[in-house]
This record gives structure tokens, C-alpha cells and sequence, in this order.
């Protein structure tokens, strides 16, 4: 009796039900899997698939080096490598997303027959679709859901790191491909499951207690960066939440929360598969748009003439990541500033990000527009500079990503067309007046409202 492990977004060993359920299952050996589908990897940009191969190679080390890497769709590999080991069975966390849910029922009407596709745990601590109302109709308000969530609760980690497997070899592996190319000075976080473990102790002890007061402060290293983590399950929030069991204090509860809302987001798209690429809101489709490509290339290069949006924009190129409130601030100038598609925005966000995450990411994106899950969104336009005045209030973070404006002290730097002298030199103007910008965003949601 032999078992396949089928890796996709939990590469880990620790806290892994998929790894006790194969090994359970696959008394004689278990062949772990990682399938390189071109599906997922065509629009994934270059920071995400450099994080995936180096997290595979973390996979692979831990396993002995047994780890079978092949390219090609998956109902073609997957039961050609279980055909080949004469697996029993399949296993896999479940994939709640749109397209990872007919992939897998693909690759279940091909596999061999008898064979079944076995699915234990996922990527959320509350699988999506269990958190409903009370009349079971899905929950579409985050403060509902949580309170939802909480109740709810979560089984406690698994303790499938402890476990001995015997781990087979014997189907030819192409390997993990080697890191695309990466722009000049990108560093990414370190990748695997060990690093992911450090960088949450890290964070638990040191800045979890402070988490409340600096997570909306960019200028300030108070998040905890374990997005991408979490995004390629190098560490489940199972784990987290089990680590803060019992910690009372408001940085853990707000942490929580923050978790809870990845979940959240994952649950909508579970019950809207459609809200991948469209509205969550219907209504909003007919909102007047503009389709000004060079106002949105000035935006994504950092050359609006708004120092907190250009910062963000900079940093999403040299870091592959951007902090959760600047996110939030360069959406809503794409979105309310210069009238564009919140899909042009989410799809750019994918492209660069590190953590990009189909769910949080569009969700985020229409949570800003307005379109999306808050009841009434529309009224809600970030202020550039206010914006900057309060969560980066030295001004320290714009210095650190717009080096036009390092001269340029205190908060000042925000609104920089106010110096005596004007910018300076090789800073651009502002490409529109955030004002009468606001009041024609405010008017269209208005036409769209009635």
C-alpha cells in the first residue's frame, strides 16, 4: 500500500493533516508531489515564482531529497505518477478557490479507477463554507463573520512534524527550476517552512503586543510579514492562532482579527466564484470608469505628485511587498483619484506582489472601490496626504522610497507643491487635484447609487 502526497499550498510538514492522512493511508511509502502547472505559474510574476522554488527547495531538503517536481497539467501528471508508484490513494489539503476546485475534479475523474483523491485540511484554519448564518445563508459583513468565525473555532494543530514517513523514490523528477530573473536589488523574504517559523517567533515575542498601535504605520516595523507564508503554507494560521491562544492583550485580538479576515475573504469567493474578476456588487458594473493608460503608468511607477502613493508604488517594485495601509491608500488614488478599473489595479498587485493571493488580493481591491463587501463603501475616498500626515507623521517612510524628496523634513514631504520653492528638482507635479477628483468619484457613485 503505497500513498502519493500531492503538495500545493501547504509546504510544510508541520501542522499538515494531508501528510498524517497519507501516511495513514500508505503504509509501504509515501511519494510527495509538486506538479509545476502552467495554469497558476503563466500569471504568477517573477517575485512569487522565485519564492515558490526556493520554498519547494525547502520542501525537498526536508523530505531527503525525494521531493518529484514535474511540469504539465494536472489530470495528466498526477495519476501517471500514481499509476507509476501504485498508490492506494491521493492526498491532498482541499483548494477552495475557483480554479483549484475544477482542477481537482479533473484530476479525480482521472485518476486511476479505485483510486481516490482525498482531501484532509486546507489552507484556512475554518475551511470556507462552514461560517454561515443562522438560517445558513453565507455571511457577506466581515463583523458578522468574525464573531461567526470565533464561535466556530478551529481544531488544534496537527502534529504531523513528530510523525516518521517513509518518503519513496522511484518517478523521475525534472527538479525545481531555477529562480526567474529578478530586478536589480530585489531581495525577498527568506523561503520554507523553518523561516517561516522563525519569523513568526520573532514577531510573537517581540512586536505581537504592539501590533494594535504600528500595524497602520509604514514608517514603523510592526507587521508581522507573514503573508507569503501563509500565501504558499510554509506555515498554517492554525499555528498562529494555537500560539496565541490565551493571550488577551489587544495586539493579539487584533491579530486574530487580521487572520480572520484572509479567512473572510476566502469564504466569499467560495460562495462568488465569480468575484475573482467581476463586481461582488452587480451594481457597481455600470460605474462610469476612465481608461487613461498613461495616468496609469505614472501610477504604477510612483510618478502621481502624491508622495504616499508614489512611495507605495516604488516600494511594490523594490520589495515585492507593500504594507496593508499603503495598499489600501495607492487603491483608492487608482480607483477615486483617477477613475480606472479596480481590475487593472488587482491585476498589477498580482503581477509584483510576493504574497499576491487571489482572494485577499481582488477582495481588498473591491473593498476599497466599493464594490464589494462593505455596505456602503462608496462615500469613502483616502485623502493623500491626510492620509500620509497620520500613519507616516515624520514623513520617514516617503523619504525611504522617493529619494527626489529626502531633503525635505518632517511632514512636510507630503505635500511637497506647498515648499516655498515647490517640489524640488526631478519630482513630478501632480497629475490631478485630489478635490475635484473626490467630488466626480462621489458623483458617479452617486449615479450608480440611485
Amino acid at each position: 500500500m503505497t500513498s502519493v502526497l500531492w503538495f500545493r499550498r501547504d509546504l510544510r510538514l508541520g501542522d499538515n493533516p494531508a501528510l498524517l492522512a497519507a501516511r495513514d493511508a500508505g503504509g509501504d511509502g509515501v511519494l510527495p508531489l509538486f506538479v509545476l502547472d502552467d495554469a497558476l505559474r503563466r500569471p504568477s510574476g517573477a517575485p512569487r515564482l522565485a519564492f515558490l522554488y526556493r520554498a519547494l527547495r525547502a520542501l525537498d531538503e526536508a523530505v531527503g531529497g525525494r521531493l518529484v517536481v514535474l511540469p504539465g497539467p494536472p489530470e495528466s501528471v498526477v495519476p501517471r505518477v500514481a499509476e507509476e508508484v501504485g498508490a492506494s490513494s491521493v492526498h491532498v489539503a482541499a483548494d477552495f478557490g475557483p480554479y483549484g476546485r475544477e482542477r481537482d475534479g479533473r484530476v479525480e475523474a482521472a485518476l486511476p479507477g479505485g483510486v481516490p483523491l482525498v482531501r484532509t485540511g486546507s489552507p484556512y484554519a475554518v475551511a470556507p463554507g462552514r461560517v454561515r448564518k443562522d438560517d445558513g445563508t453565507p455571511l457577506r459583513v466581515y463583523t458578522p463573520f468574525y464573531r461567526a468565525w470565533l464561535r466556530h473555532g478551529w481544531r488544534a494543530p496537527a502534529r504531523s512534524a513528530d510523525v516518521s514517513v517513509r518518503w519513496l523514490t522511484g518517478v523521475d523528477s525534472t527538479g525545481v527550476p531555477a529562480d526567474p530573473d529578478l530586478p536589480a536589488g530585489l531581495r525577498l523574504p527568506e523561503a520554507g517552512e523553518a523561516a517561516a517559523l522563525d519569523r513568526w517567533a520573532e514577531f510573537r515575542d517581540s512586536a505581537v503586543g504592539r501590533y494594535a498601535d504600528h500595524r497602520d504605520r509604514p514608517d514603523l516595523p510592526g507587521t508581522s510579514r507573514l503573508s507569503v507564508h501563509l500565501k504558499y503554507g510554509t506555515v498554517h494560521p492554525r499555528t498562529l492562532l494555537a500560539d496565541l491562544s490565551g493571550r488577551t492583550g489587544q495586539g493579539a485580538e487584533t491579530f486574530r482579527r487580521e487572520l480572520a479576515w484572509r479567512e473572510f475573504y476566502a469564504d466569499v469567493l467560495w460562495h462568488e466564484p465569480r468575484s475573482a474578476r467581476e463586481c461582488l456588487n452587480t451594481r457597481f458594473a455600470a460605474l462610469e470608469l476612465d481608461s487613461d493608460q498613461d495616468r496609469f503608468a505614472a501610477w504604477a511607477e510612483g510618478r502621481t505628485g502624491y508622495p504616499i502613493v508614489d512611495a507605495g508604488m516604488r516600494q511594490l517594485r523594490a520589495e515585492a511587498w507593500v504594507h496593508n495601509r499603503i495598499r489600501m491608500i495607492v487603491a483608492s488614488f487608482l480607483v477615486k483619484d483617477l477613475h480606472l478599473d479596480w481590475t487593472v489595479g488587482a491585476r498589477e498587485f498580482l503581477r509584483r506582489l510576493v504574497d499576491g493571493d487571489l482572494a485577499s488580493n481582488n477582495h481588498g481591491w473591491q473593498w476599497v472601490a466599493g464594490c464589494g463587501t462593505d455596505a456602503s463603501p462608496y462615500h469613502r475616498v483616502f485623502n493623500p496626504v491626510t492620509q500620509g500626515r497620520k500613519f507616516d507623521p515624520a514623513g520617514d517612510y516617503v523619504r525611504r522610497y522617493v529619494p527626489e524628496l529626502r531633503s525635505v523634513d518632517g511632514p512636510a514631504v507630503h505635500a511637497p507643491w506647498e515648499l516655498p520653492d515647490g517640489p524640488p528638482e526631478g519630482y513630478p507635479a501632480r497629475i490631478v487635484d485630489h478635490a475635484a477628483a473626490r467630488a466626480e468619484a462621489l458623483a458617479r457613485y452617486e449615479k450608480v447609487r440611485r
